[in-house]
């Protein structure tokens, strides 16, 4: 069993790196026979030297891919680079539901590499119901490490593909036999933003499971998760601050085929509806 999950997990690695990086080698192949006037698909910025941004954000509610994952926070987010090699560190401090009895903090840590429009990292996630390293598998609790790769074609097209597989940690569910399985819970996504006049944007995802997994409570297979709609405004305050408000308003496709109840308010039960929406201010240094 455990020479199967290996075999399993390395599956799933050489699938998050090609999906990431198909994209990058098609574009770098066509790269190779353009001229000069037609590398609008290649106008990546070169990180150099040290680079570093932080971020600080209220937010009426914690929406995580599709899943209702809180009610009213603040999350905090700062990170630091250097040629393309990153660190960040983001936190989240609210309630866990609209009836504010139970607050839900959580930390993630990301380290990962950034060029030519890839984005590779490793994402950990820790919210506080058990030891900060603690990596065993639980069905109700625990830390997650993930494997993520994201691809934009670039500033001129911000068209955005994402792939994310759990490796390690919280992640497993119960099977009839009452064995705790390892469900290695995947979740792709596509997604556009267009530059709109007065510095708003408008940014559209779809978000899909392609197996059993946390985005379907483990219950089935395949599902879209998500269907997301986001419109952003942003003030500059000064050369490195800036300012920003946004609204987004997202559907789970998937939630509200398998219970049509979904679209009720739910006050204490939240993480049942499947159409959430969230009003966000925040203030960033860059």
């Amino acid at each position: 069993m455990k020479r199967k999950r290996l075999s399993f997990l390395r599956r799933q690695i050489a699938l998050t790196i090609f999906v990431g990086a198909l994209p990058f080698i098609i574009n770098a192949s066509a790269h190779a026979e353009a001229t000069g006037e037609s590398k609008w698909l290649d106008d990546y910025h070169q990180p150099v030297g040290l680079t570093y941004g932080a971020k600080a954000t209220l937010n009426s509610t914690y929406i995580w891919r599709g899943l209702y994952s809180g009610a009213t926070n603040v999350q905090l987010d700062a990170n630091v680079g250097y040629g393309g090699l990153y660190a960040d560190m983001w936190w989240n401090i609210g309630t866990e539901e609209w009836s504010f009895t139970k607050f839900q903090p959580e930390v993630d840590i990301s380290i990962g590499f950034e060029r030519w429009g890839l984005n590779v990292y490793v994402l950990y996630i820790h919210n506080f119901n058990c030891g900060f390293f603690d990596f065993a598998n639980y069905a109700d609790k625990g830390n997650r490490l993930e494997l993520n790769a994201i691809y934009t074609v670039s500033s001129k097209l911000p068209l955005s593909f994402r792939w994310g597989t759990r490796v390690s940690a919280a992640d497993g569910y119960l099977n009839e036999q009452g064995e705790l399985k390892y469900a290695y819970s995947s979740y792709a996504e596509i997604s556009y933003t267009q530059a709109l006049p007065y510095d708003l944007s408008l940014f559209g995802a779809v978000g899909l499971t392609p197996w059993r997994s946390v985005y379907t409570g483990y219950r089935s297979g395949f599902g879209v998760t998500n269907i997301d709609i986001r419109l952003r405004k942003d003030w500059t305050l000064s050369e490195h601050c800036g300012l920003m408000l946004m609204g987004q308003l997202t559907l789970n496709p998937y939630l509200l085929a398998t219970d049509k109840e979904s679209v009720a308010w739910h006050v204490t039960t939240p993480w049942n509806q499947s159409i959430n929406a969230n009003i966000g201010v925040g203030v960033y240094l860059k």
